[in-house]
């Protein structure tokens, strides 16, 4: 049996049940997109009218990348539907019943629900890592123009840590011209103020890659004797550990980055020393722990749905969403303990996987064989 189980070749039982298995999936999710596109439309259209937005935009940079983010979004929900749906109808078939009573192990039936389950898991790490960061992009070029501008241009009282013991503050900043004004760095050494530099206005040399910054004050303070001294000046060029991009970051920005942006901007907020480290770390655990998920709903689907029960494929179907929804919330409540709370990142995101992990094994193995 382990030896059939690891064997490359495919019977046609397991061609069978891919077949079934992916075309369910595809077919479902393909009915939810048509209906999430309906719904949208009838919401934009007002904005698409208003803003004059050219068909081929609507179509092609704003649908075409709109798409692939609601395939990634339901594929966890959706794999598991149709795993619940074609093996509910294969038991009420009795055709498991009759591959069973043909030799076959309950767990080499296992084989093909987990070719295709990986096939499916594979998918949506590309998507979530790589392809949506892309389209993310094109959806957001597009909705500034013609249906509202994301981006802020203009916020006032700015405070950031730009590396340990290093604060910076803006009365305002311009995104969109990369003007600060009223601008104050301060450097905290053993809890003690060391230096401090104030400016009317500092801006962005984009050719340079520096800051330039205009009628300002230094003020340099020893710690230990508390002297100080004062040095003014009316232009300097100066590098800061900060960059425009990373004065105004929100959730938009981080859903425009691939996995290893994504990464690469976590390493620079913990070297500034940024509070919201963690939000951006479960952001990136989840990206790899929900995909993952596919395999093991589709194991919990699949010992559920194989006995054949009253209630057939309706009972299977509302157990199977109940448990899927369950997954959710059990995602949803630990992520909020690990941005508001003590819990890890990795952890939070994975426990529900290692929790529901659990279940699929007990089920697999109550499972009728």
């Amino acid at each position: 049996m382990r030896k059939n189980f690891i064997s490359f070749r495919l019977t046609v039982i397991d061609r069978y049940i891919i077949r079934k298995f992916l075309g369910t999936f595809f077919y479902s999710i393909g009915l939810l997109i048509i209906i999430v596109v309906v719904f949208d439309v009838s919401e934009k259209i007002d904005d698409f009218l208003t803003r004059r937005a050219p068909l081929r935009a609507i179509i092609f940079d704003y649908y075409l990348n709109f798409i692939p983010y609601f395939i990634n979004l339901f594929s966890s929900l959706f794999t598991f539907i149709a795993v619940i749906f074609f093996t509910s109808r294969l038991a009420e078939r009795s055709e498991i019943i009759a591959m069973l009573s043909s030799g076959i192990n309950f767990f080499r039936l296992l084989k093909p629900y987990l070719i295709s389950a990986t096939f499916l898991v594979i998918l949506t790490l590309y998507f979530s890592n790589f392809l949506i960061p892309h389209t993310n992009i094109k959806l957001r070029d597009f909705e500034k123009q013609y249906i509202k501008n994301p981006l802020r241009s203009k916020s006032l009282n700015l405070h950031l840590q730009i590396e340990p013991g290093v604060f910076v503050y803006f009365e305002s900043w311009d995104n969109a011209r990369k003007n600060g004004y009223r601008f104050t760095i301060e450097r905290i050494e053993n809890s003690k103020l060391s230096y401090k530099l104030m400016s009317d206005q500092i801006k962005w040399d984009s050719i340079k890659s520096k800051w330039h910054i205009i009628n300002y004050t230094e003020r340099f303070i020893d710690t230990a004797t508390f002297e100080q001294s004062l040095v003014f000046g009316s232009q300097k060029d100066t590098t800061l550990n900060l960059r425009p991009t990373e004065i105004i970051v929100d959730k938009e920005d981080m859903k425009i980055m691939n996995f290893n942006e994504l990464k690469a901007f976590i390493e620079r907020e913990k070297l500034k020393g940024s509070s919201t480290i963690k939000y951006y770390e479960t952001e990136m655990h989840k990206r790899i722990a929900e995909p993952i998920s596919a395999i093991i709903l589709t194991l919990i689907g699949m010992a559920l749905s194989s006995r054949k029960v009253r209630g057939g494929t309706g009972m299977h179907l509302g157990i199977g969403i109940g448990i899927t929804f369950t997954y959710i919330l059990f995602m949803q409540i630990t992520t909020q303990f690990s941005v508001y709370g003590n819990m890890a990142p990795m952890l939070a995101t994975w426990l529900p996987n290692i929790f529901f992990g659990i279940i699929a094994i007990w089920l697999l193995l109550k499972a009728p064989k």
